[in-house]
């Protein structure tokens, strides 16, 4: 019996594999460790030279008294790791909280379609869920920084009268869901909608204003510039120094040595900075594209619409946007 139900629950369970790797932006991106010289070929391009002039200086010159004792460059290391992993998973954090936000607001859409379609008449019903779509797409363009009044998405979930009207809003997103509560509201004061469910709604709203001003607050606060120049500065002086403290022992393999050695530092590094700001447009950006256009099928199918989208897929390199 034991065995009959391990098997019974592995399609449900392959189920929700796939829809979590649906959901992720690098479902089989890979990239070699030639890319990865090649994204910071500036940073090891000086690190090469570093330690080739510290071995010619060394072997060919003779100034074998330039050699850096150890110790210091041990604890420097040591230091410059911690201070550069603190600074990675700080803006990790910040990546992981924007898919936490979306993850929300994904659920809010969901709940807010179930309630309009279970509560309200057909007709506001399918305006307010047209609406909620425009949002949706709309918050996506305003993250990324992209120009909302020419994405195919909100040009074809919303009205001409209404792109002129947002168009001038400072916060357009708010100003959508502001108009669906007129409608609640409205309907309400009808007599159509119970109070109570009124009430239900507008906690609704206000969960999906909570989130948008969440992401708002993580694009509009950049990680302190300090952090990052500090880092750099430090894995510079690092890549210059390491291979002269190296090159008495090691000889010509300081120069692999010290391109491993700092090149890892400088990766970590740059790793924090492309996770600082989760909804741009690079490779492990949230994918917010595959999220809006997952709430909009939720949301049309709650209204029993079959005619839905497909949901997008990841790109010939494995990146879902």
């Amino acid at each position: 019996m034991a065995g009959s139900r391990d098997r019974e629950g592995e399609p449900s369970k392959r189920a929700a594999r796939g829809m979590l790797a649906s959901l992720l932006m690098m479902v089989s991106y890979r990239p070699s460790v030639l890319s990865l010289l090649a994204w910071q070929w500036k940073r090891a391009l000086v690190f090469v030279a570093a330690a080739i002039v510290a071995q010619t200086l060394h072997e060919y010159v003779g100034w074998s008294h330039l050699v850096v004792p150890t110790l210091p460059l041990a604890v420097t290391g040591g230091a410059i790791g911690i201070f550069v992993s603190f600074r990675t998973n700080s803006c990790y954090a910040r990546w992981w909280e924007g898919r936490q936000l979306w993850g929300r607001l994904v659920n809010a859409s969901r709940h807010f379609g179930s309630q309009v379609a279970t509560s309200v008449p057909a007709a506001e019903a399918k305006e307010l869920v047209r609406l909620q779509i425009a949002y949706v797409h709309l918050l996506r363009c305003v993250l990324r920084e992209q120009d909302p009044w020419t994405d195919e998405n909100v040009v074809g979930a919303t009205t001409e009268l209404e792109r002129a009207t947002w168009k001038g809003d400072r916060n357009p997103a708010s100003a959508i869901l502001h108009r669906e509560r007129e409608i609640l509201v409205s309907l309400a004061n009808a007599g159509t909608l119970p109070e109570l469910r009124l009430l239900a709604m507008d906690q609704t709203l206000a969960t999906l204003l909570d989130v948008q001003g969440g992401c708002e607050r993580i694009k509009r606060t950049p990680f302190p510039r300090g952090y990052a120049f500090i880092s750099d500065r430090l894995i510079l002086a690092l890549g210059m120094l390491l291979p002269f403290g190296m090159v008495k022992d090691l000889d010509w393999v300081t120069i692999p040595i010290n391109l491993l050695v700092c090149g890892a530092f400088a990766l970590i590094s740059e790793a924090g900075r492309v996770l600082e700001d989760p909804f741009t447009m690079f490779y492990n950006g949230l994918p917010l594209s595959a999220l809006s256009t997952t709430i909009e099928v939720n949301l049309r199918q709650r209204l029993g619409e079959t005619d839905v989208p497909p949901l997008p897929g990841p790109d010939q390199n494995g990146i879902l946007m």
